[in-house]
């Protein structure tokens, strides 16, 4: 099925804006309507005072409506103003929402092959080009087609003549706006996609800071920086003058057409002939009827004029849609998305049968992987990289589904487990835990949001952190940058372990725990490790044999196989993949 248009996916996602945006447009029609009587009023006030010599007290049965018109028509754009932007942010909130959980959705896998700048101008600019779309230009399009049709309307009986200019003219701006957009809407994709490549360009760059640094890159980086803003610069530019030159050739378009009905309405009102053919008897026409079409004239184009105006935000609105819809086709992996959920309590029984998993065809990461993990029993998982362990990981935690074989949690196929429920029985402590800006109470608590103050304080002993924690001046209460922004690698990850004991899950996943940790914080770390070893049954994914060495069993993964099993002494006494890896480590004795 070929993808949906940007165009018609935008217009897919009007019904976000509820009532708003129709309402916009009714507002913005009574005000129109309100405005045809405003200009015969007008008309009429104009014709007596310089044409008939009436005085103030005369013409005043006229001005006192004419005040209540403006008043009342300030009032319609003012409230269809509220209401367009009203449904146009309904619409924002609910499509960010939608693309923030389908990023959620497609996971890890999905994240680590987009740039984070890019993701991050979707999220935000592309998400804010949408409001001039559904707050301007769909109550323009509407108003548009209503506003000269009700004008052509009350103008043709009054003088057929004038209506048929009307006719004539008024279509040629949206022909001449098609025919400029078809260029312009090529040009905005193409900046969108610059913009993106920019705002990467530009996130990469500061977060890479200190290596550039380091290595004397960071004026090259300035220059390349550089020639990706200017080539921006070039592309807006192009999009500008597009938008400018539409703009001049509306407004010529109108202008034109105004003065080609003034000429006609001024040759009979000074009683000239006209240069068209007899044939057509060109009615005669009063001041008043002159007037009031030349009054409604500008007003006829006036939204075809703002249509246009607006046509530029429909242009950036379709660029960033491509974008967007981008993002929200692409597949979500198959994970599980079961409904059975498990009683919660004792440690879980884990078994592996037959799990096969491939990337792509030739890319497969496991190759019938078996083994299980009995209750309360500590397993660690160790081998080369690219052996499959993250894969492994990520089929654990739900974001991957096996191509083959199955994955049991007490007897039932992980496939039929609700993965809400299922991560709820799980705690994970990965290599580089993300530590959120707040306050360290809230990071701790990350999956136990209603914990009180004395079970993370618990939590925190367990995992060794509270002596750092209470020293710290505002204990708890510590503010931390993003990503852990003032605290070591040591107590990042023990904050992590804080959040597992805290969580208190029958399963936990530790993926390369100590790795990269100086010998003191890896003692730390390994003494929470083994407290939060009791009660629970223990994955661990490490590289670093002091880490496994008290495992009661541990696995060696090759090519995405157990190719052997059992304990530290007994494997580094056999000859095979462990000892060949415990002589690299140094973990012979």
């Amino acid at each position: 099925m070929p993808p949906m248009p940007p165009a018609r996916w935008l217009n897919s996602h009007k019904p976000l804006a509820g009532a708003y945006l129709p309402l916009a447009v009714a507002l913005g029609t009574g005000s129109s309507l309100l405005l045809i009587v405003q200009a015969w009023l007008l008309a009429k006030v104009v014709d007596g005072v310089s044409l008939r010599g009436a005085g103030l007290a005369e013409v005043q049965t006229w001005l006192w409506p004419l005040l209540g018109l403006y008043l009342a028509r300030a009032v319609l754009a003012w409230l269809a103003e509220r209401a367009a932007f009203r449904g146009a942010a309904r619409v924002k909130v609910a499509l960010r929402d939608r693309v923030f959980r389908h990023i959620q959705a497609l996971g890890p896998g999905y994240l680590s092959g987009e740039r984070s700048g890019a993701l991050v101008e979707s999220l935000v600019k592309g998400i804010e080009d949408l409001e001039p779309y559904y707050a301007r230009f769909i109550p323009a399009m509407s108003l548009s087609a209503i506003v000269p049709l009700a004008i052509v309307a009350v103008v043709l009986p009054l003088d057929w003549l004038s209506g048929l200019v009307f006719l004539l003219t008024a279509p040629l701006i949206p022909l001449f706006m098609i025919l400029i957009g078809k260029g312009a809407e090529a040009l905005n994709q193409r900046q969108w996609r610059r913009l993106a490549r920019m705002s990467g360009r530009f996130l990469d760059t500061i977060q890479g800071l200190p290596t550039l640094k380091l290595f004397n890159a960071s004026r090259r980086e300035a220059e390349a920086i550089a020639r990706v803003s200017e080539d921006y610069r070039r592309s807006t530019m192009q999009v500008l003058r597009v938008a400018f030159l539409s703009s001049a050739v509306l407004e010529f378009i109108a202008s034109l057409s105004i003065a080609i009905l003034a000429v006609f309405i001024g040759f009979r009102l000074y009683r000239l002939d006209l240069p068209l053919p007899d044939a057509l008897g060109v009615p005669e026409i009063g001041f008043v009827t002159g007037f009031f079409v030349l009054l409604l004239a500008p007003e006829l184009f006036l939204p075809l004029r703002n249509l246009g105006t607006h046509y530029h935000g429909r242009m950036e609105a379709i660029a960033a849609a491509g974008r967007l819809r981008e993002v929200l086709d692409t597949p979500v992996p198959k994970g599980h998305q079961g409904t059975a959920t498990l009683p919660p309590g004792a440690p879980l029984h884990l078994r592996l049968e037959g799990v096969c998993f491939a990337y792509a065809p030739g890319r497969e990461a496991l190759r019938g992987l078996t083994f299980e993990l009995q209750p309360g029993e500590r397993v660690a998982l160790v081998g080369p990289s690219g052996a499959g362990k993250t894969t492994l990981v990520n089929l654990l935690l739900g974001f991957l589904r096996p191509d083959a074989g199955r994955i049991l949690v007490d007897g039932v196929d992980l496939a039929g487990i609700d993965p809400a429920d299922w991560r709820r029985h799980l705690a994970w402590v990965p290599q580089n835990p993300r530590l959120f800006r707040g306050t360290l109470l809230d990071n701790i608590r990350l999956g136990a949001p209603d914990a009180d103050l004395d079970a993370v304080r618990g939590a925190a002993r367990r995992a060794r952190a509270a002596g750092f924690i209470e020293d710290l001046p505002l204990d708890y209460g510590t503010l931390v940058g993003e990503g852990g922004q003032g605290l070591s690698g040591g107590q990042i990850q023990r904050i992590a372990l804080a959040r597992a004991f805290l969580r208190n899950a029958p399963l936990v996943v530790l993926d390369e725990p100590t790795a990269s940790l100086d010998p003191a914080s890896e003692g730390l770390v390994q003494e929470g490790i083994d407290d939060l070893a009791r009660g629970c049954t223990l994955l661990v994914i490490a590289h670093r044999l002091k880490t496994v060495q008290g495992a009661d069993r541990i696995l060696i993964l090759d090519a995405g196989r157990v190719v052997q099993e059992g304990h530290h002494a007994g494997l580094v006494a056999a000859d095979g993949p462990y000892r060949e890896l415990a002589a690299a480590y140094g973990g012979l004795s």
